[in-house]
């Protein structure tokens, strides 16, 4: 070959192609018995092609089953323990509302009686060696205690009457007089409290939101026995108390009163207004513990609840017992 040709068949030959790396492995050993299985090959045939053909021939990538079940169980695992804590809740929910009474449980409480909220009631403390009003070394049923502390302090909820503080905590007997429609009646009564020898009164009053309007007075005398015989002979008749209150003019012994709700060793006359009543009924008692007459009145438009007025007397009863 000449120089010529030798040049002309070296222009001729093409250029080499990229090349694909195979790496070098053995081949697989003859299988030497009928019971061995033969070596998967190394590389799939489209490994040889082009790299850029290769890539465009080559079959989708086959799932991997760890990474799905792995998946799988940790949605399992999410839902079980969301069922393991709705389950929870349900049986504390269940166990809250069957341990718990019915009346806690909003939309089956028990509709309520009309009873009051009334803060915790206490005596205030006696000077050192005197006794209570009801004791028997206390002849003259003096209550020591001061008789501004034991006037039953109103409900939770209620608005004071401002026109029963007094001053400095004692009511002038005019205001307590002004309790009575008739000016004659305010007139005797107004004497007969002066010849009783009245000590002083202190009271009380207040009007719950359900618009009932309650005034305690309670007045004090020298002895149990001219507190007494202002009850029994003047205040509290037979049939209806002989000095009617403002806003009824008639009146019936209150005989729902329970016997239960009347205290021991205190004596208490209930009435309430005889239908038919006008705009509101009134609802009134007298209480005589030693010394001491309390009278609790108590109005609401239309009818007043009979269970805070009972509430009410039992409550000024033991404070004063």
């Amino acid at each position: 070959m000449t120089d010529q040709q030798q040049e002309k068949a070296v222009e001729t030959v093409p250029e080499p192609r990229d090349t694909v790396e195979i790496p070098a492995v053995e081949p697989p050993a003859p299988a030497e018995s009928p019971a061995a299985v033969p070596a998967p090959p190394l590389l799939p045939p489209t490994a040889l092609q082009e790299p850029e053909q290769a890539q465009a021939q080559a079959p989708d990538p086959l799932p991997v089953p760890v990474k799905k079940d792995r998946r799988v169980l940790r949605a399992v695992l999410r839902w079980s323990a969301a069922v393991v804590v709705f389950a929870v809740v349900g049986a504390g929910t269940a166990y809250g509302i069957t341990d718990m009474k019915r009346t806690d449980v909003p939309g089956l409480g028990t509709a309520s009686d009309g009873r009051w909220d009334y803060p915790t009631l206490t005596r205030p403390p006696l000077p050192k060696g005197s006794p209570g009003p009801l004791a028997e070394a206390n002849r003259s049923g003096s209550h020591f205690a001061d008789l501004r502390a034991l006037v039953l302090p109103e409900p939770k909820g209620s608005t004071g009457d401002k026109a029963l503080d007094g001053s400095d905590g004692w009511l002038a007997t005019k205001v307590f007089l002004a309790e009575f429609s008739a000016a004659d009646d305010r007139t005797e009564l107004a004497q007969k409290l002066t010849d009783d020898g009245l000590r002083h009164i202190a009271a009380r009053g207040w009007t719950t939101p359900d618009g009932t309007h309650t005034r305690i007075y309670l007045l004090q005398f020298d002895t149990a026995t001219v507190a007494d015989g202002l009850v029994s002979g003047n205040l509290a008749g037979y049939a209806s108390p002989t000095y009617p209150v403002t806003g009824a003019d008639s009146y019936e012994p209150d005989d729902d009163f329970p016997d239960a709700a009347k205290v021991a060793s205190v004596s208490s006359v209930p009435y309430a207004e005889a239908k038919p009543y006008g705009a509101e009924q009134v609802r009134l008692a007298f209480v005589t513990a030693g010394d001491t007459v309390a009278m609790i009145v108590q109005s609401r438009k239309g009818e007043a609840n009979p269970v805070p007025f009972q509430q009410t007397v039992t409550l000024q009863s033991q404070l004063l017992g």
